[in-house]
């Protein structure tokens, strides 16, 4: 993102109304985030699938209830399900593949602790989808739908 469109993305932050939609997100992740690690705990744990395989089951699963939310209550958007879907498939698509990596890489090669690894990547993935679904995904359809009017 050049210097000039995050000086003006943290200008328009501090406006009120960006501010409760990054609050939103915020506890919408946080929601995500509880789903994510509980899926995680119980194909890692309890079925012992594989590391990677449980990781990835967990983020698809937090990933559709996070897109749900923020659609509907944080961007407020009545633009169209399957143009907003495939963005968030697109970000998923470069995402995925590289926290993957990171998980294994970190977990499996250098051995750091599983739930740290997906604690960094939750954190990653929070911040990069927040920037990424306000000024790409719901950059037109802003505050469309029938609960911003």
């Amino acid at each position: 993102m050049p210097q000039r469109q995050l000086r003006h993305f943290l200008e328009v932050l501090m406006k009120s109304k960006e501010w409760l939609r990054s609050l939103k997100f915020l506890l919408f992740s946080v929601s995500a985030g509880i789903i994510q690690l509980g899926g995680f705990a119980l194909l890692n744990e309890l079925l012992h699938l594989d590391y990677w395989l449980s990781y990835l089951i967990a983020l698809v699963a937090s990933v559709l209830w996070n897109f749900t939310f923020n659609r509907r209550y944080t961007f407020r958007s009545d633009g169209n399900v399957g143009r907003a879907m495939l963005l968030v498939f697109a970000f998923y698509c470069v995402f995925t593949p590289l926290s993957v990596g990171l998980e294994h890489y970190l977990a499996g090669v250098l051995g750091w602790n599983e739930y740290l690894v997906t604690a960094i990547n939750m954190i990653s993935n929070f911040v990069l989808e927040f920037v990424y679904q306000r000024f790409v995904g719901y950059r037109k359809t802003l505050d469309t739908n029938e609960l911003a009017k």
